[in-house]
């Protein structure tokens, strides 16, 4: 397990993954990373994103210093502005070539076009040493239910499994083989050839997870919001907008996010500081003061949002995690 900042962004959440047994931490961007060392948290790091320019070269080479990094690739330019930071730096850094294995973002194909990228930088660059293997089937967010989750969660997992043996058969020692993405988690790694899995979501879940048989209780993360306006007998206004819970839409869900008091009201509309409520006849006795728990369509760019995360028990507040790594995206 190495688990994916970029959910909680605590160090307290860090320390739990740590003590249960997480073998390092993966995280979204040097910002990330650079906030755990900072916090003597973790010192073994992997940055799954493509590091480019001169500025974030010069961090990545100061990170080294103080912790081990290992970071993403996905084409021979990336890799070659890696090999001349590294180069000047008198450093060698372990490299993960990332894979499309089908949500057609960043990544190269599986097979073929995987082991040239490898065989580039072997023959090439000098400063970089390739040791595994990466992709993030996110594109399981977008099946319907559990039995097409696992079905292209289980494409996903064998291409990257039959493109690390392709690359060992022509020299390369591929030690890691990484998959991603908390629904597809224990899909993936039921899979011999799977060495790491990276999940961020699992730690708090979100609305998104409802449809894999989650329920409401099994989502740790909730936005406290207070009604602020009840301007119509079917409309409420409360005050968490987009600078909040996000834009971000949960599929074939409508609304922006799931009000826990009032499952069948729906968010229609968000705009910077304000959530426009459509109300059944069920939650019309809602009034301006009321409080409501809404669970977020998506809990990473949620938790970005905030400065804190108030635990609760019974009622009231026992606990308080900063978040260190608020608008740490660079």
């Amino acid at each position: 397990l190495r688990p994916h900042f970029k959910t909680h962004k605590t160090a307290a959440v860090a320390v739990m993954q740590k003590s249960l047994g997480a073998g390092g931490i993966t995280c979204a961007k040097l910002g990330e990373a650079e906030a755990l060392a900072d916090a003597g948290v973790y010192d073994d790091f992997f940055v799954a994103n493509q590091i480019v320019g001169p500025l974030k070269l010069k961090r990545l080479v100061a990170l080294m210093d103080r912790a081990k990094v290992r970071v993403a690739v996905d084409t021979a330019d990336v890799a070659a502005g890696l090999n001349a930071a590294m180069a000047d730096a008198g450093k060698t850094l372990d490299v993960i070539i990332e894979l499309n294995t089908g949500q057609d973002r960043a990544g190269i194909r599986p097979g073929d076009e995987a082991l040239t990228l490898a065989e580039v930088i072997r023959a090439g660059m000098p400063h970089l040493r390739v040791i595994g293997l990466m992709t993030h089937e996110g594109q399981v967010n977008n099946t319907a239910g559990i039995e097409g989750m696992t079905e292209t969660a289980l494409a996903a997992g064998h291409a990257i499994i039959d493109t690390a043996e392709l690359l060992r058969e022509h020299g390369f020692d591929i030690s890691v083989v990484s998959v991603g993405s908390t629904p597809a988690a224990f899909t993936t790694t039921t899979l011999e050839g799977v060495s790491e899995m990276r999940p961020g979501t699992y730690v708090f879940n979100d609305r998104n997870y409802l449809r894999f048989g989650l329920s409401p209780d099994d989502c740790a993360l909730r936005i406290l919001a207070t009604v602020t306006s009840r301007p119509a007998p079917d409309r409420a206004i409360v005050d968490a907008g987009s600078k909040t819970l996000t834009s971000d839409m949960a599929m074939g869900i409508p609304g922006h996010g799931l009000i826990v008091e009032y499952p069948e009201a729906v968010i229609v509309r968000i705009s910077e500081e304000h959530g426009v409520v459509q109300l059944p006849e069920s939650a019309q006795g809602l009034k301006v003061g009321d409080k409501v728990e809404i669970i977020p369509n998506h809990v990473c760019p949620t938790v970005n949002l905030q400065d804190e995360i108030y635990l609760v028990r019974d009622g009231e507040v026992v606990e308080t995690w900063p978040v260190i790594a608020r608008g740490k995206v660079r």
